[in-house]
């Protein structure tokens, strides 16, 4: 039964398992310490056009946003964030229980914009109030959309204006970035935010996020918040080695692309078909909205997430493409959902 049900669901990509094969038998300083680390970040900090970014290597996205945003954060501040933001619906309250309040505005985009940021800053306006902060945004977002350069610009504006921290949460930033609606570049968005971090997990990586800090009055201490959260690995190198093989030859990118591609041509044929979308299908998540019966039948031949759609009788199946989902995976969805109607 072939599952479509997330981007994660093989172990790593073979570029990243003969990077990891070629370290056997060698020896590595711990905790991030050692000259693979080193090296790696330094060619991370070129890739991005930003050699005065601090870089850190960390296992997965939710110990990378809640080390992130605590570090950030005073025991008095709050992150804002979409009402489906990760951090706000799928981390166990991960952020909550730092001591820090999630702000959620809701949107239908699963976008932030400047007029919701301003919501909530209308609302929280003294020392009564707990006080927002940071501006949590994901690229792709949770929906499957993602942003324009435009949007960001808008968005770095008003935290400017307002005084606020723009954090961007990268779990698929490589579908993100590769999206054919999409207009941004790695480069700008280490240039408009505060800090963002490079997923790994999703698209191809054994396991790996790399955090990036920008903003220099965010950079001091993180080590001690990484080892007290728990996210000091005491391999560091074998998360920097698979970013190594990511970046090599702008694999990263590609596999984005592909994977982009793929998910593409599965919105092409539920189109043809006369079904419609939760959301416009931007980057490698399709959400697609099916009569209950045909979605039961469904369900019953691939591994799928689905969710109750707005309206009566019908049902949203999520189907997530890999780096490692092929056209002939597609073709036979496609065949097998025409046998089912």
């Amino acid at each position: 039964m072939y599952s479509f049900i997330n981007d994660y669901n093989e172990i790593a990509h073979p570029a990243v398992m003969d990077e990891l094969n070629r370290l056997a038998g060698k020896r590595f300083q711990g905790y991030g310490t050692d000259e693979l680390c080193a090296s790696v970040a330094e060619q991370l900090k070129q890739r991005i056009g930003r050699p005065d970014a601090d870089i850190h290597f960390f296992n997965g996205g939710t110990i990378t946003n809640l080390t992130a945003i605590s570090h950030v954060l005073r025991p008095h501040q709050a992150a804002i964030a979409v009402d489906s933001g990760h951090i706000a619906v799928h981390e166990t309250g991960a952020i909550e229980a730092t001591g820090h309040k999630v702000f959620t505005v809701k949107s239908e985009s699963g976008k932030l914009t400047p007029a919701l940021i301003e919501q909530v800053l209308a609302a929280h306006t003294d020392e009564h109030c707990v006080q927002p902060k940071l501006v949590y945004i994901s690229n792709s977002t949770e929906i499957g959309t993602v942003y324009r350069k435009e949007e960001l610009i808008a968005l770095r504006k008003v935290c400017d204006q307002h005084g606020l921290l723009l954090f961007m949460d990268g779990a698929r930033l490589a579908s993100g970035l590769m999206s054919h609606a999409s207009d941004l570049t790695i480069e700008d968005i280490a240039q408009l935010t505060d800090i963002f971090y490079i997923g790994g997990t999703k698209i191809g990586a054994l396991t790996g996020e790399v955090l990036v800090i920008l903003n220099p009055s965010l950079k001091s201490d993180f080590r001690f918040s990484i080892k007290q959260k728990g996210g000091l690995q005491a391999k560091g190198w074998l998360l920097a080695a698979q970013f190594n093989a990511l970046f090599a030859d702008d694999l990263y990118f590609k596999l984005g692309k592909h994977l982009n591609e793929m998910a593409n041509n599965l919105a092409d044929f539920f189109t043809q078909q006369g079904f419609e979308f939760l959301a416009p299908v931007e980057s490698n998540q399709v959400f697609v909205i099916l009569p209950d019966e045909l979605a039961t039948k469904l369900l019953a031949h691939y591994v799928l997430s689905s969710m109750p759609a707005p309206e009566a009788g019908k049902t949203c199946i999520r189907l997530c493409t890999s780096w490692s989902t092929t056209q002939q995976d597609v073709d036979s969805f496609i065949s097998t959902f025409n046998s089912l109607r």
